[in-house]
């Protein structure tokens, strides 16, 4: 099967994939193992969990695929539900919202002429990612299908079961809080510098004298 086919002839794979097809289901996937790895990548920050998670998306999608159509949504969107679900599961399980592994970032990017660049530049998306994840989860949701994923407000809103008008209000209050996280942020990263700094025993030059 090709990729780039217009809704119909998907509408056709998806009618395949129900029947039981697993080409038709496999090409499914590989159209959309991508944007859901990211968006749980995103989510976690975890390379093997974010694999484990994506495997699980396809697995309960494959299972329960029949019953899709019944709710209305894009195949992507219905996706995109089973990933937060199950990402919300994860946050659960594990008690505690998880750092963005600097280490997992460096291995993911290619090698280039310029590495320190590069290590500046993520260490500059961790700090972002640390202070995206102190946003609650669903305004952590619509900044990575906004900004990682790139989807329209219409998309999004399928994913997150609101109007599109709703998530335009969403999405505004969600750049609010985000500025007000990130001079936060900031203003504590320059006091904690300026503590530290304090703490340090000065050293005074003394000029030796001739004698």
């Amino acid at each position: 099967m090709e990729d780039g086919l217009n809704e119909n002839e998907e509408e056709r794979i998806l009618k395949l994939a129900a029947s039981g097809d697993p080409d038709a289901f496999g090409w499914l996937y590989e159209k959309y193992v991508a944007r859901i790895y990211n968006y749980i990548y995103y989510r976690t920050g975890i390379t093997a969990d974010a694999e484990d998670l994506t495997a699980k998306v396809f697995l309960r999608a494959m299972r329960h695929i029949r019953s899709y159509r019944d709710l209305g949504l894009p195949f992507s969107a219905w996706l995109y539900r089973i990933a937060h679900n199950l990402v919300a599961n994860w946050h659960r399980d594990n008690g505690r919202k998880k750092e963005f592994p600097l280490d997992d970032s460096l291995a993911a990017l290619p090698l280039t002429k310029h590495p320190e660049s590069e290590v500046v530049q993520i260490e500059e998306q961790e700090k972002l990612f640390r202070i995206i994840r102190k946003l609650p989860a669903e305004r952590q949701q619509l900044i990575i299908l906004k900004f990682v994923e790139q989807l329209p407000n219409s998309e999004i809103g399928q994913i997150m079961g609101k109007s599109e008008g709703a998530i335009k209000s969403l999405y505004h209050r969600t750049l609010l809080s985000l500025r007000k996280e990130y001079e936060n942020y900031f203003s504590n990263e320059i006091n904690d510098d300026f503590l530290a700094t304090k703490k340090r025993p000065q050293q005074f030059y003394s000029p030796k004298v001739k004698r």
